[in-house]
């Protein structure tokens, strides 16, 4: 799961506002449980967001947690670090401030299926969504990964700084319906 900064939406109503789509640059990607602590879904405080994996997450502009996710928010920096050539692990803030960067720019990039690294995803012109892994394309859907056809060009949807952090080795996790297609 996840949040965008804060609350996106009426804590009243559950609704999302629909012009709010963050409350801050720290999108972050969290674990579902964590020092049992309970939450009220919707509540007083964040926007509770939830993905079929860390890869959907990531594609959607989210890094690791460093409260609940520390061992992978340190690996995340550290291959963030490699990828853009830094003397160290950038914090949190810098790596937002890029993201946010990303986040808010139009992304229309036509690329070639074998560039992409393991955990990025793209979007073929008929709408379907898709993640590398192990060279193989794994067809998503909000239920899990399956196998189809490998095309050949589409739309890219991980933002660059995150494709760039996969080419430097982040490993994210995946969901276990993606072993099935390795």
């Amino acid at each position: 799961m996840g949040n965008r900064g804060g609350r996106i939406h009426d804590p009243a109503s559950y609704a999302l506002l629909p012009s709010r789509r963050w409350a801050s640059r720290r999108w972050i990607c969290c674990v579902l449980e964590f020092r049992e602590r309970h939450r009220t879904v919707m509540g007083p405080g964040y926007t509770e967001l939830f993905f079929l994996d860390e890869v959907t997450a990531l594609t959607a502009g989210h890094r690791p947690c460093f409260e609940c996710r520390r061992a992978d928010a340190r690996t995340f920096a550290d291959a963030w670090a490699v990828a853009f050539d830094l003397s160290e692990p950038p914090k949190a803030d810098a790596m937002d401030a890029v993201l946010h960067s990303e986040r808010t720019a139009p992304q229309n990039t036509l690329t070639a299926i074998d560039a992409c690294p393991d955990g990025a995803m793209a979007q073929t012109g008929d709408g379907r969504m898709f993640a590398m892994r192990n060279g193989e394309a794994l067809w998503w859907s909000p239920t899990g990964y399956g196998i189809g056809p490998r095309p050949q060009h589409a739309r890219l949807l991980t933002p660059p700084a995150m494709l760039e952090v996969l080419s430097a080795g982040y490993r994210p996790a995946w969901h276990p319906s993606a072993e099935a297609g390795c």
